[in-house]
C-alpha cells in the first residue's frame, strides 16, 4: 500500500500562500485635494472673522485708560482734553496720526508727541515740550522762543533763567538781507553756543545787526560777541577770559583770535 505523498507546489486543491497575500482590512477613504482646500479656506475664513470680531466687536480690546508723560508746563488735563481720546472705542480703530496733528496744532508748546497704543486697553501720549532759550517782550507779556527760533507761547511772567532778547536793528544792509526773523535766529544761535556758566548769568541778548550781537550779564558785565559765526571758539575764549579776569566788566570775543578784556 502506498503511503501518503507530499503535495507538490501548484498541485490542485492546495492554496499557495505566496500567490494571494493577505489583505490588511478595508481600504481607508482618502480626502480629495479639492475637499482639503475647501476645508482650509473655511478654517481661514472662520479665524479671520474671529480676529475681526475680537478687534472691533468684542469688549476685550477697547480703550479704557489714557496715560500722559513728558509734560512740564502743560498739564495732563490740557493735553488729554485736546487729544480727545475716544474712550470705549476699539483700540485698533484709534487714529493716532490725526491725534498727533491735533495736539501739535492746538498746543504749540508741544515740540513732538507720540501717540501709542498700549495693549490691551490703553492709549499713551508721550509729549516733549519746547524749551525757551530767549524771551521777546511784547505788551507787558513775554513771547517764548525755542532753539529753532520758533515763537511758541506767550506768558505773563518771564521764566527764570531765560534771557530777554532786545532786537533793535538799525536800517542797514544786514536788516534788509536777513530780516527780523533772520536776526532772531542768529540771537538763538548765539544763546545756544554760550558756556553753561555764562548762559546762567545772561540777562539780555542784544542784536543791532547780523555782526553786532552783545550780551548783558549779571554784575553789569557786557560781552561783545559779534556775529553768530565761530560760536564754539568764542565760547571757549570767553570762558578763558572770565577765568583769567574774574572781576572784569567788558569782554570782547568778536574776533576770537584777538580777544580783549577791560575793567569797565
Amino acid at each position: 500500500m502506498a503511503g501518503p505523498t507530499t503535495a507538490q507546489p501548484g498541485a490542485p486543491g492546495r492554496a499557495d500562500p505566496s500567490a494571494h497575500p493577505p489583505h490588511g482590512g478595508p481600504e481607508e477613504p482618502r480626502i480629495g485635494r479639492r475637499t482639503l482646500l475647501i476645508l482650509i479656506g473655511v478654517a481661514v475664513a472662520l479665524l479671520t472673522a474671529f480676529v475681526i470680531w475680537v478687534l472691533y466687536g468684542s469688549s476685550w480690546l477697547r480703550v479704557e485708560k489714557v496715560g500722559t508723560s513728558g509734560v512740564e508746563v502743560l498739564t495732563r488735563e490740557e493735553v488729554e482734553a485736546v487729544a480727545a481720546v475716544p474712550v470705549g472705542a476699539p483700540l485698533v480703530s484709534v487714529d493716532t496720526d490725526a491725534m498727533e496733528r491735533r495736539l501739535r496744532q492746538k498746543l504749540p508748546r508741544i515740540d513732538t508727541v507720540d501717540v501709542v497704543r498700549s495693549w490691551p486697553d490703553g492709549i499713551g501720549l508721550k509729549v516733549t515740550e519746547r524749551k525757551p532759550v530767549l524771551l521777546v517782550e511784547k505788551g507787558g507779556a513775554f513771547v517764548e522762543v525755542d532753539a529753532e527760533g520758533v515763537r511758541f507761547a506767550t506768558v505773563d511772567k518771564a521764566p527764570k533763567g531765560v534771557p530777554l532778547l532786545e532786537l533793535t536793528p538799525e536800517p542797514s544792509a544786514s536788516l534788509r538781507r536777513f530780516g527780523g526773523d533772520g536776526l532772531l535766529r542768529e540771537a538763538v544761535r548765539v544763546a545756544g553756543d554760550l558756556p553753561a556758566g555764562v548762559a546762567r548769568d545772561t540777562r539780555v541778548v542784544r542784536v543791532a545787526s547780523y555782526d553786532a550781537i552783545s550780551l548783558r550779564l549779571t554784575r553789569d558785565r557786557v560781552v561783545t560777541w559779534g556775529s553768530g559765526e565761530d560760536g564754539a571758539v568764542k565760547a571757549r575764549v570767553l570762558a578763558a577770559l572770565m577765568k583769567a579776569a574774574p572781576k572784569a566788566g567788558q569782554f570782547d570775543v568778536s574776533a576770537p583770535t584777538a580777544p580783549a578784556v577791560s575793567a569797565s
